[in-house]
């Protein structure tokens, strides 16, 4: 008797430590999409605020008009940060890049002082540029402001379609993670669908029935979710080694909300699965249990 007692808690446990893992697999996949799309979000604004908008002054602005411009463009609500450049160090760049001194050429210096201005990411779209354009050109002893107009499109689309991929991956990622979950759920209480039926000969309701079985998965969600969470800061401790620009591209509050969202979805998922499976032998005939 002892011994049986032995073997059915060994199984019982085994029947566990699965069905934990299955989740916690299923929840790590999911989690590095949600990983991915917080990642892309982060490159895509940190690209966008890396891209440079040179503000070209006039030849004859003074050291006096070039400090004010730069703190009224850094003053302005579109501006993340800015850099000034001057005639000498631009053309010390001209020499680099042409391999002589266009100076000697041309007899004068043909490079202008620069206040290179670096964005929000939510302003270097193409309809925001226009305005920023406008109210920078506004300014006294500033020439023109210019940029790449093609290149700011292309890293556009090209952010927006894979923003969209990832997405879509999610949302099919997050139908198959429900239904692996579900399956695994309906295995494990299957072997209870005698007990369920017992309970309900004597009389107990469904909700009874299923609060013991909600409790159990969504403990093993929770677990589950905290494991894959860890194997994610793993890997991004891993990873953040070999490029030091991830911690600036995510930061700690995305972190948060993502193993967050991982923990409620192994919550949310675990539960509703196991109402499903739970009221799937509720309504099932006691014959119709030896043959499923």
């Amino acid at each position: 008797m002892a011994k049986k007692k032995k073997i059915s808690k060994a199984r019982f446990v085994n029947a566990k430590i699965t069905s934990t893992i299955s989740i916690t697999l299923v929840l790590l996949l999911l989690g590095v999409t949600i990983l991915l799309l917080f990642l892309g979000n982060g490159i895509s604004t940190y690209v966008k605020e890396n891209m440079s908008f040179s503000v070209m002054l006039s030849n004859d602005i003074t050291e006096s008009g070039i400090t004010k411009i730069r703190k009224n463009l850094d003053a302005m609500p579109f501006v993340n940060s800015s850099r000034f450049i001057s005639k000498e160090e631009a053309k010390e760049q001209l020499i680099k890049e042409l391999g002589e001194d266009p100076e000697e050429l041309l007899g004068y210096n043909p490079a202008q002082d620069v206040i290179e201005i670096y964005l929000k990411s939510e302003y270097t779209n193409s309809d925001s540029l226009e305005s920023v354009t406008k109210l920078i050109k506004a300014e006294n002893n500033v020439d023109d402001l210019l940029y790449q107009q093609e290149a700011v499109d292309i890293i556009n689309n090209n952010l927006t379609k894979i923003t969209t991929v990832l997405l879509f991956l999610a949302l099919v990622l997050l139908f198959i993670s429900f239904t692996l979950i579900r399956n695994t759920i309906r295995l494990t209480i299957y072997s209870k669908r005698f007990l369920i039926n017992t309970m309900q000969l004597v009389g107990a309701t469904g909700r009874f029935i299923r609060r013991p079985f909600v409790a159990n998965t969504v403990f093993i969600g929770v677990i589950a979710g905290i494991i894959a969470d860890a194997l994610i800061l793993g890997s991004l401790y891993y990873f953040s080694k070999e490029f030091a620009q991830l911690s600036s591209i995510i930061s700690v509050t995305d972190l948060i909300i993502i193993f967050s969202s991982v923990i409620l979805m192994g919550v949310v998922i675990t539960s509703i699965a196991t109402i499903l499976s739970v009221n799937h032998f509720l309504k099932m005939e006691r014959d119709s249990m030896f043959y499923v």
